[in-house]
């Protein structure tokens, strides 16, 4: 098994946690103890993750938080994924970056994402295919996790045209499992606000790990995602609630309570199986 995806497992039953924790600050959202600190991103983020961690079994920081306070925001992403790497070095970081271009181009994100930030995951476009993929897809000592089934209200625009007489997002789950995971480093971004088609891309993928966003400020049900996600281990998730958990007055008791709620409907349809 790929060792990013061995990471996960065994972090996940470890801790008998899918918890997922995203790390997405905004500068106005913080309490004011951060808001002076040289670098309030990585004083909040530290906090966060000290104050969550026996919870999660992976954190995701959207790139987007960071790139929009300049070469501060980068220093601040870096500082963050540092921290993590070496006081939590069994919990999976992922860079929820969206990257989509050419190889050439591609080769650069990858060396920057997985060779100088030292990320374990990498979230990627599928639209220009394999070929331009290759500079990730071929790092098999890292995960790409693919975006399938997004979590949008908008995301059937694109999503649902039909291609060979199947949704998109079925051709992508198809071509990600059945061709493109060779190395066993692939995993696929779907959304939990679309239950439903999680359960046919299950079948379709039924040894793929999900990144699931969506829950809790999205409106994603746990029942419904657990129900049409897990895989015949009872794990095969990674269960992503970002604002509900980290603006929270209390991160720890917020990211408890997902993760308890998380558990009791995982041991119910475990039962039920």
């Amino acid at each position: 098994m790929n060792p990013i995806l061995q990471k996960y497992e065994k972090r996940a039953d470890a801790i008998q946690s899918l918890l997922c924790i995203g790390l997405d600050p905004v500068l106005n959202q913080l309490p004011a103890r951060f808001i002076s600190a040289d670098y309030p991103f990585f004083e909040f983020n530290k906090w966060i993750i000290d104050e969550t961690a026996k919870y999660s079994t992976a954190y995701k920081p959207n790139t987007a938080f960071y790139e929009a306070r300049g070469a501060k925001g980068i220093t601040e992403l870096e500082l963050t994924i540092d921290y993590l790497r070496s006081h939590y070095p069994e919990i999976v970081t992922i860079c929820d970056a969206k990257r989509a271009d050419i190889g050439h181009t591609n080769k650069g994100y990858a060396e920057a994402i997985f060779d100088h930030m030292n990320f374990d995951a990498v979230t990627l476009h599928p639209y220009l295919g394999r070929e331009a993929l290759a500079p990730f897809l071929d790092r098999h000592d890292k995960a790409c996790i693919i975006l399938c089934r997004t979590s949008n209200p908008g995301a059937g625009e694109f999503q649902d045209i039909e291609s060979s007489g199947i949704p998109l997002w079925q051709a992508v789950a198809d071509r990600v499992a059945n061709h493109w995971d060779t190395g066993g480093n692939c995993m696929l971004v779907v959304g939990a606000t679309y239950s439903s088609e999680m359960r046919q891309i299950r079948a379709i993928a039924p040894h793929t790990t999900f990144l699931v966003p969506g829950i809790g400020a999205q409106g994603g049900d746990i029942n419904a995602v657990l129900s049409a996600g897990l895989n015949a281990a009872g794990r095969g998730l990674m269960i992503s609630s970002s604002r509900e958990i980290i603006y929270s007055k209390d991160p720890a008791t917020a990211a408890r309570n997902a993760h308890e709620a998380i558990n009791a409907a995982r041991e119910a349809i475990n039962a039920a199986r």
